[in-house]
Parts: C-alpha cells; structure tokens; sequence
C-alpha cells in the first residue's frame, strides 16, 4: 500500500485516556469507523482477552486522516494495574482526550491519568462521554472534572479545558449538549484547533533523535521499538546511536520502518519529525532509550515506570495430575516463556536465578492473571504461590505500597463493606451521597485488598462498583487477619461423587462439581468455621436390597464456587499453590501428605 508522507504541519498526535469502561475504545473504534480507516464489526481491541473481558490491556496504535491531516491516536488501558502503560504513552504525545462517564464522572484510574498528563505540562481535552444514559449529569461530571483538575494542581491554562460531549457508542459528539450532531466532526474539528503542531520547522531540520515509549514483538523482525520521531528523518537501512538514561552509547542499524494508517502498520522508506513509527532492527532496545544520529546527541528524558507492587513463585507443576493436559510443563519452558514476555512486558520483573522456579512481580493480581491466563491458553501448565506485597525500607522504616479505593454502591451496603474494609485496615476518606448510591473513598495497604473483591460482590449483592489505585508506599500497616475460612482438603483420590458433597456443602463452600477427579491433598472447598477439615469427597452411599420410605432423600447440590485464576488467587492460603493447566485451575496444599503438613505446622 502506498502511503503519502506526512510532514510537520500535518500531524496531530493525542492519547486517549480513561478510567475502565468509561468507553475510551468505544469511541476510538468510531473515530476510526468515521475517517474509514476501518469497517463495521473491527475494533481497537483485538485480542482475545481483551474481547471476552471488555476492557483494555494493551495500549494500541492507530492513525486517522482527516481534512489532510494525520491523527496519530493511541488508545490506552483503564485499568491500574496497567498504569505502566499509560505513563510511557503519555510521553510521546502531544494531547490527551480525557474520557469521563457522564453518570459516574472521575474515578480513581481518571485521576491517575490525569495527574501524568497535567505533569508533563499536556493540555487536556475533556470528553464527556455517555450523555445518553438515563442518569447522566453532564453538568456535574463536568464541575467534577474540574474541582480534579485544581486539586491535582492545574495550572489556569490547564484547569481552562474545553468539552466536547459524546455519545461514542452512536459515534455521536457535540460542542454544547444543545446542538444537533449526526457524527463525530465536532470533536474531530476539536481537535485540529486545540491539539498542537506535531513538530516545527526547526525540528525537522535537525539531526535525527527518537525515543521508544513501546515495545512490539515480531517472530520475523524480532524485538521492534514503537518511537516518537522529535527531530530529523529516519530512513532504512540508516545506521544509528542508542544512548540509554546513564548515557552509555552504543550503535545499530534500521533494518525496518513502519508507521501507522488505521489499525495496520505500513512499511514506508522514511518518515519525519512529530511522527509516530515502528523501527526494526535493534535487537536490545529498550523503553525510554533515544535513537540519534549525532553520537554526541543529547538523550531525551528518561521514562520512568511505576515499580511493581506483588510478587509471588512460578514453579514446575507437580501435582499428581502434572502433565495431562499441558503440552509445556518444564522448566526451561516457562523460562522460555518469560523471557520473551519480558521483551514487551515492561510492568513486569522476572528474578530467574533461584532454582526451584521463578520469582515473578507485576503491578497487581489482574496484571499477574492475565499473564497466566495468556500462559494456559498457549498450552502452559505450572503452579503458583500466594502472591505478597513487596516491601522496601525507607529511612529505617518498614514501608508497603498503599491504594486508594473507591466504592460506588447502594446505601444499605455502606456499612458492611466499611466494617469489612475497616478490618483489613482501611480508613474511611470521603463519603459522598446523591441520593441513588453512596460513594465511599478509603485508603489502605495493598494488602488488604488482596482477595477481598469476591467478597465485595457478596457483600453488595453484585450491585456494587470497586476501583483502586496504588498511591505509594506508606508506614507498614501492621498484621492484618484477611482469611476468615479455612480448606477443605480431600483425603482420597478418586472422583468426586455427588452424595458426598451433598453431605459436605453444609459445611462450607465447594469448589469442585460432581464426577470431577481429585486427589489427595487437593483444596476442594472451604469451611466456614475457619478450620482445616480433612474431607472423602469420593464417599458413596452405602446400599442394602431394602428400600424404606424416607431413607431415600433427593439430593441437591448447591452451584459450587467454580475456581479462576483470578478467583484462585484471591482465596488461597500461604501454605497452598494454585495449579494452572490448559483445561483446569486447581487449589492444592504445597505438602499433600496430612502427615508432612503436621510436621511443618510443628517446626
């Protein structure tokens, strides 16, 4: 495909940002829809997991040409614990579409976003999003927004933003809620009169300098660099210096230039100052890292990324059901696997040294089970230890990441997720009431939040809205007693029956379903007291050639707690793994022996 070249005074470069399904790629897939750049029924969010589970994972580039301008767009996640991808995007743009929920207004991802762009100096342009909603309150969404915007320290040109409002789902966008729209123009012509120039004159004449804020994997190409073009042209074939953050220098050659028109990458000869592309060729790039011609060059400013809050054991899975369903289960193949996670993972760490797995950290439990969940489905079977917060020490002090939670629910609930979260250290900030919910803010350790969500949607009855942010590292809070149940482990192996469980559900919840193999030392529910109960889930009835009425009563299985990923994270104990297979997710005890487990209890 041929692709005209686009020089300086004809490109725009915006991030769209926004806290989790406030419908930032909604509204992405119907700017591109609009301009043509792609066709009904395609979107932003083409992975797999992304799809299933409606949100954004993977920060994703696109371009538009409009009124014979290019519109670089790059759409990011909502969620926290992907914030690593926000902050490097936010670096290689010169605007942000601020996208806030006309019902909900900002939430803690909002806020969080917010705080980088207006720190790196951008001018927001904020879209008010989902006016069509019965209890939207564009009004004050808006007076929301911008008592945000002065708390996090605005300047007046900041804090004096313009709205556009939306209705992305209907690819409908409005400069004042009383004018007539059909389409998206409004916000487009938005955005050519507020976004600034990509680049200058100045900059297009001076040697070339580029800084990656992405990484991109390729089984041809290799490694490949997502970069901001900020002075010069780049060529292929062009031999060039990579200077990192400690100024060391060191020298490659472009084998491959792309850049990008709707959803697809587009091999082009050269590309010029304020223009967004994709280099190939640079086997050892990293984020942050600036390619230049001049060896002498200045580096561009280093990116930093937020550090991970979790860490938790990836070893060989060696359960008595090791190797049935998975076609990857060595240890050299998970290190394999995480190797090349690494090369476009940059939230995540990986200390490979120790020999009995591997300590892996992430920015949360989601960031780590969509790891896993990526690892299973690709044929992969290993198991995990309970994930722990990292801690550092910070003059003299024990210190651990601290969030912030908000929690939208209605107001007969407010008191049990209080009480609930009060238990697991959490303070009690801010309460707000607009007479339909009640919206609380604490603050606390991430440990605390740790395996509570389940039990937030027990509690309201799944009418409930939690998000959190992590807002740094506080004084350690102190021990904090999470689990209120205890395992129910099977004694036997065999399968699962259902008159045995009939008789076990009384005491507590199952995690497993009739007809389901087990095996001894497996976790397959828990009990309500808080105490270990050895159970034989494979115990049938005992039966005579005498019948008698009433001895034989109907059996009613209550639906059992089925176990996820996520799930199995947030409800298993310290001395238990969670096994992950291509076909199933079990919870067992790391010793299986009753007899080994006594024995460690009393050491």
């Amino acid at each position: 495909m041929a692709v005209r070249p686009f020089y300086i005074m004809d490109i725009r470069n915006i991030a769209i940002i926004a806290h989790v399904d406030h419908g930032k790629t909604t509204l992405t897939d119907a700017l591109l829809r609009q301009t043509g750049a792609i066709t009904e029924g395609v979107s932003m969010d083409s992975d797999v997991l992304e799809q299933e589970r409606g949100i954004t994972i993977y920060s994703k580039n696109a371009a538009i040409e409009y009124k014979g301008t290019k519109i670089n767009i790059v759409d990011t996640p909502g969620h926290s614990d992907f914030g690593s991808e926000v902050e490097r995007v936010l670096r290689s743009i010169d605007s942000v579409l601020l996208v806030v929920d006309a019902q909900e207004g900002p939430m803690p991802q909002t806020r969080f976003v917010l705080k980088k762009s207006l720190e790196l100096g951008l001018k927001p342009i904020v879209i008010i999003n989902k006016i069509d909603k019965p209890t939207a309150d564009p009004a004050r969404c808006e007076e929301e927004v911008l008592e945000l915007f002065l708390e996090l320290g605005a300047t007046d040109e900041q804090a004096d933003f313009k709205v556009v409002y939306t209705i992305g789902r209907e690819g409908i966008a409005k400069r004042n809620l009383e004018d007539e729209s059909k389409d998206l123009t409004p916000l487009l012509d938005a955005i050519l009169e507020l976004v600034p120039l990509a680049s200058t004159p100045e900059h297009a004449s001076l040697p070339l300098r580029l800084q990656s804020f992405n990484l991109a994997y390729d089984n041809f190409l290799g490694r490949m660099a997502i970069a901001r073009i900020y002075d010069g042209t780049v060529h292929t074939g062009e031999s060039i210096f990579i200077k990192n953050a400690d100024g060391d220098t060191r020298t490659g050659k472009l084998s491959k230039v792309f850049t990008f028109l709707g959803l697809d990458r587009v091999e082009v000869n050269e590309a010029h100052a304020g223009d967004i592309v994709l280099v190939a060729g640079l086997a050892d790039i990293d984020i942050g890292e600036t390619i230049s011609q001049n060896k002498d060059a200045q580096p561009l400013p280093a990116i930093a990324i937020d550090e991970p809050t979790i860490t938790l054991s990836f070893l060989v899975n060696n359960s008595p059901f090791a190797g049935r369903e998975g076609k990857f289960v060595t240890t050299r193949q998970i290190r394999e696997y995480l190797e090349r996670e690494l090369e476009v993972n940059v939230g995540l760490r990986v200390d490979f040294s120790s020999a009995d797995g591997f300590t892996v950290s992430g920015r949360g439990e989601l960031h780590i089970s969509i790891l896993l969940e990526n690892m299973r489905r690709a044929g992969y079977e290993l198991q995990i230890s309970q994930p722990q917060v990292i801690t550092r020490e910070e003059n003299g002090k024990k210190t651990e990441p601290f969030e912030e939670v908000i929690i939208d629910t209605p107001a007969k609930f407010q008191g049990a997720v209080i009480e609930r979260l009060g238990k697991r250290a959490f303070v009690l900030t801010d309460l707000r009431d607009n007479g339909i919910t009640v919206r609380l803010t604490l603050e606390g350790p991430t440990r605390g939040i740790l395996g509570y969500r389940t039990q937030f949607v027990i509690d309201t009855k799944g009418e409930g809205i939690l998000s959190s942010r992590v807002i740094g590292f506080k004084p350690y809070a102190g021990e904090i007693k999470k689990r209120q149940v205890g395992s129910m482990i099977s004694m036997t192996a065999g399968k699962a029956l259902g008159f045995a469980l009939w008789n076990l559900q009384d005491r507590g919840m199952l995690y497993i379903s009739p007809a389901t193999d087990v095996y001894v030392g497996q976790v397959i529910g828990n009990t309500s007291k808080g105490e270990e109960m050895s159970v034989n889930p494979t115990k049938g009835k005992q039966l005579t050639n005498m019948r008698a009425s009433g001895t034989d009563e109907a059996i009613t299985i209550i639906q059992p707690f089925l176990l996820t990923i996520e799930r199995g994270i947030e409800i298993m104990a310290q001395d238990e793994y969670l096994e992950i297979t291509p076909k199933s997710v079990r919870l067992r005890k790391q010793f299986l022996n009753e007899a080994e487990r006594s024995k460690v209890r009393r050491s």
